[in-house]
């Protein structure tokens, strides 16, 4: 049975890096999910060193795009109330040699820099090699933070490919003040990502092997494109991170549902792959009879993931069969408590649930998707409707809270509607 993977030892101080590396390169290695996995790598990285910021990037090598997933400043984080995060930031460049990460991917190199407000005008004093990059002062300006030192590192796959990049920022001495980088710090900062370049290539073909199944679907479905799966698995994970923060879940379990719910919310529509054309791909809305059919999406979805292998298995299942039940055990609500193996593709669902699932009954995974499902459908056109306004959707999402959605993670997801949002506009 998998665990979850035990990030409590990052309250340790590391004064022994080369144990607490090994330690954290075997709990890496239970991570599923590449995201999850890349901000637990840019955490780690930090708490080698006690650097104060960092980011990770992922390298998009198909469209040669660098790609920023995490960054984590501790100091603009204090300023923040529990439960808040730092602004969702979504943008990529394309590696040249006058940025610093771009550089680091070109040259797959680490570049040390103590001031990155005082570089030299050569990376080799003695034989004149001019430096090609300059630091981008932009993001200090409107976060008013001051960026002094800065290790920048490639993760790198086993057979040469960049992955991606690792940068960290302001390591503190044991009083507070920020330092340069040392020979020892890039030293284990450098063992440190040659150890989970591995593991993050294992996640990464793992993830890209899922989304293969998730693309079949979508060629199916003109509605279920890419961007969509991207937006609500994403949704999905900030309104579980606000749920559990309000709850006051431990970190340990929040880790190991948070690592599944990434990839299995991916999932959801998976099913569609069965459902006739005729239905899929209808310009206008479904009759009764059609919509019996298109519910057997569920099931379908709830097939390809049986027998389940492990908890991931069991979350993508349950999210797939469930994310159509409502809290209310309402009559339009489906497929309630179904025995899915026993559906046959293209065929009709019973039109109202036979047994209603209702509450807490719901996995909570499918009930977390079900809200980032249909916000998502709110906010995007459909060749059966128009985008709605953000106010409008949001007043129709609380209004069915206790009725189609569960009242606590409707709460939650009210709490974070500005960060929805700008996720909303950056993946579109």
């Amino acid at each position: 049975m998998d665990q979850a993977p035990n990030i409590d030892i990052l309250d340790e101080v590391p004064h022994h890096r080369k144990e607490f590396i090994t330690k954290m390169e075997q709990q890496l290695r239970e991570i599923k999910d590449v995201d999850i996995l890349l901000e637990c790598i840019l955490t780690c990285a930090r708490k080698i060193v006690n650097a104060d910021a960092g980011s990770i990037y992922e390298y998009d090598r198909t469209e040669n795009k660098l790609w920023i997933r995490y960054s984590q400043n501790d100091t603009l984080q204090k300023k923040l109330n529990p439960g808040e995060k730092l602004p969702y930031t979504s943008f990529y460049l394309v590696p040249t040699p006058e940025s610093i990460s771009g550089y680091c991917v070109i040259s797959k190199k680490n570049i040390n820099i103590p001031d990155v407000y005082n570089m030299p005008e050569f990376m080799d004093e003695e034989n004149k090699i001019p430096r090609p990059f300059e630091f981008n002062k932009a993001n200090d300006q409107k976060t008013h933070y001051k960026t002094e030192s800065m290790l920048t590192i490639p993760l790198i796959m086993t057979n040469g490919s960049v992955l991606g990049v690792l940068q960290i920022i302001n390591p503190k001495d044991s009083e507070g003040n920020t330092v340069k980088f040392d020979k020892d710090s890039e030293f284990y900062i450098s063992q440190f990502a040659a150890k989970v370049g591995s593991i993050y290539e294992y996640a990464y073909l793992t993830r890209q092997n899922l989304d293969r199944l998730v693309k079949m679907a979508g060629f199916r479905d003109p509605r279920e494109t890419g961007t969509h799966v991207e937006r609500v698995s994403r949704f999905s994970l900030e309104i579980y991170d606000r749920y559990a923060s309000n709850k006051n879940i431990p970190q340990r379990e929040r880790d190991l549902f948070r690592d599944n719910l990434k990839l299995a919310s991916r999932c959801h529509d998976v099913g569609k792959v069965a459902v006739p054309d005729k239905i899929l791909k209808k310009a206008g809305i479904l009759d009764d009879d059609e919509r019996d059919i298109m519910k057997g999406h569920t099931c379908v979805g709830a097939q390809l993931f049986t027998p389940t292998e492990n908890d991931l298995d069991k979350m993508a299942r349950d999210v797939c069969l469930h994310h159509h039940d409502r809290w209310d055990g309402g009559n339009k609500g489906y497929p309630g408590d179904y025995n899915y193996m026993d559906y046959v593709p293209e065929t009709k669902m019973p039109h109202e649930a036979p047994q209603a699932l209702a509450g807490e009954a719901i996995p909570l995974a499918a009930r977390i998707v079900a809200i980032a499902d249909v916000y998502d459908a709110l906010r995007h056109r459909r060749c059966y409707k128009a985008e709605w306004t953000v106010d409008d959707t949001f007043r129709e999402m609380e209004n069915e809270k206790g009725k189609q959605f569960d009242p606590d993670l409707i709460d939650a997801f009210l709490q974070i509607r500005d960060r929805l949002e700008t996720i909303n506009s950056a993946i579109s």
